[in-house]
């Protein structure tokens, strides 16, 4: 998946502090979906009652420590959108310049709209929850059609960048977005459709997914930092 360095580029032209502004946004990319994976599965870890094949993370807002949570998707959310923006910058001419960075900042926006409307207590989580509860708030409601807005907008970023890659002949890099997004989609699907309460292993793939399309996000993020027109030796800000 080497190689891709014609993906970028773009900002060869631009003044360093412009280079180091979009290389520290793609950084962001790097290191934002790692960051959520790795504090929602400490918490799950640790939280009472709170069991991976059972529940989303999105549960883990709930409860007297459900702050942590909130503040891992507002920071998530946050560097997302950043990474947007350094991809927008990053980018050159072609297919995807200007819907990917969008489609990215959507699912980023998402993110952060998780963790301001969080969703309701279920399936016994927190401890004292009833497990049959159905009851949907307002909140619970908005946090659901913002946070799956924002999978399909990551979806659908990973396929306009796959078609990208597969123009410039980037074969690795267009298989592995395609698989990131198809991945994430029918993961997505199976959770939307209520099926995780019936079979663990719906929720399970869930978690892998996240972190698999997480890990693709982190890896383009890094190879459009790469691709970035080096710095001018002895150049300051």
């Amino acid at each position: 998946m080497t190689g891709a360095a014609g993906a970028g580029a773009r900002t060869g032209n631009h003044g360093i502090g412009s280079r180091t502004t979009t290389r520290a946004l793609l950084i962001g990319g790097v290191v934002a979906m790692p960051l959520y994976v790795v504090v929602s599965v400490a918490q799950g870890a640790t939280r009472d009652g709170f069991e991976f094949s059972k529940h989303a993370a999105s549960l883990l807002t709930n409860g007297t420590l459900g702050w942590i949570q909130v503040i891992n998707f507002l920071a998530t959310g946050s560097l997302v959108v950043g990474a947007a923006v350094g991809v927008r910058r990053a980018l050159a001419q072609g297919t995807g310049r200007i819907w990917a960075p969008r489609l990215l900042a959507a699912f980023g926006v998402g993110m952060i709209g998780g963790g301001l409307f969080r969703p309701d207590a279920a399936l016994g989580f927190p401890p004292g929850t009833d497990a049959d509860a159905a009851e949907i708030s307002w909140h619970g409601l908005v946090h659901f059609v913002l946070g799956g807005l924002g999978f399909v907008a990551l979806v659908a970023a990973s396929f306009i960048l796959a078609r990208r890659f597969s123009q410039e002949g980037h074969r690795g890099w267009a298989v592995y977005s395609s698989i990131a997004g198809v991945v994430f989609l029918f993961a997505f699907a199976g959770l939307a459709s209520g099926s995780g309460s019936e079979y663990p292993a719906v929720i399970l793939a869930f978690w892998l997914a996240v972190t698999f399309i997480g890990v693709w996000l982190s890896a383009l993020s890094a190879l459009l930092q790469r691709s970035l027109a080096p710095d001018a030796p002895g150049s300051g800000g």
